[in-house]
């Protein structure tokens, strides 16, 4: 079945409950393309649509041919105003100062709104909660189902293993990536953090250069690498007197994120207001 057959008739099943009308934003981008491919193929969702920037050459385009698939019907928006008005759950892996904007959109119009951006401060993290309290919003720094369980396992190993054992996060990605740590080493920071009962903000230690002196007992520390088009490489390392144990995450495509945003953009349909995590999604909460 091509895509477009599957979307036409993901399309006739369109009064039906079971399917969901899906958006995506920055669809024009590496992830976007992804996004786009993934809920096309899927005959539970319906493509309404895809915004990018007013400047973008995808803007009024077919956006199945944008994406590098069959012609969907449906043309690339500048607009994500219309977008939210259109869709029941809308995707999105942008930049903060951007989904902030959107998700005040998805609160608007209560829609539900798919979130893997990462790099958020305070300030824009204060706005999702707010969102929150109005719409269904998913946030997760990393939408792999493999990766959520890798963060499950960190914190019952941090839990077991005291501050004898130090706590190190290395991760890698492609050249073009703007932000250091990534979201996900920060998740995993946070999950050793909460494993000991610690908060990551006081033990993190995310630079190091120079004359360091020893490692401080309980630190959390991070190193990051850039380079070529990585997708994604973490690795959490347990290390001790005379042993070390390590636990790694290597996403080789990024199918495995646009994969868990459907996942769960499907899994929130029906929920109450509030701010999930993929370990809601994966029942992996209490």
């Amino acid at each position: 079945m091509t895509t477009r057959r599957a979307n036409s008739e993901a399309r006739s099943a369109g009064t039906k409950a079971s399917a969901l009308k899906v958006g995506i934003i920055g669809c024009a981008g590496r992830m976007g393309q992804m996004l786009v491919r993934t809920v096309a193929a899927s005959d539970r969702c319906l493509v309404v649509g895809g915004s990018e920037q007013p400047r973008s050459a995808a803007v009024g385009r077919d956006l199945g041919l944008v994406a590098g698939i069959d012609a969907l019907g449906v043309s690339v928006t500048a607009d994500p105003a219309e977008l939210f008005a259109q869709a029941d759950a809308v995707l999105e892996f942008s930049s903060p100062a951007a989904t902030v904007q959107h998700v005040e959109l998805a609160a608007k119009k209560k829609k539900i709104h798919v979130i893997g951006t990462t790099g958020f401060e305070p300030p824009q993290m204060a706005a999702l909660h707010r969102a929150a309290k109005q719409t269904a919003i998913m946030l997760a720094p990393n939408m792999s189902v493999g990766l959520n369980l890798l963060l499950r396992m960190v914190e019952q190993m941090a839990h077991a293993l005291d501050a004898d054992w130090d706590i190190e996060i290395l991760e890698m990605h492609h050249r073009n990536k703007v932000d250091a740590p990534s979201g996900t080493a920060l998740a995993l920071g946070r999950a050793a953090a909460a494993g000991r009962g610690a908060d990551l903000d006081h033990v993190a230690k995310r630079v190091r250069d120079g004359i360091t002196g020893a490692r401080r007992r309980g630190d959390i520390g991070f190193a990051v690498l850039r380079g070529g088009d990585v997708v994604s490489d973490h690795r959490v390392i347990f290390a001790s007197e005379g042993e070390r144990v390590e636990l790694t995450h290597i996403a080789t495509s990024r199918e495995i994120y646009a994969r868990g945003a459907l996942r769960a953009a499907l899994w929130a349909q029906g929920r109450p207001p509030g701010l999930y995590s993929m370990t809601d999604v994966l029942g992996l909460t209490g």
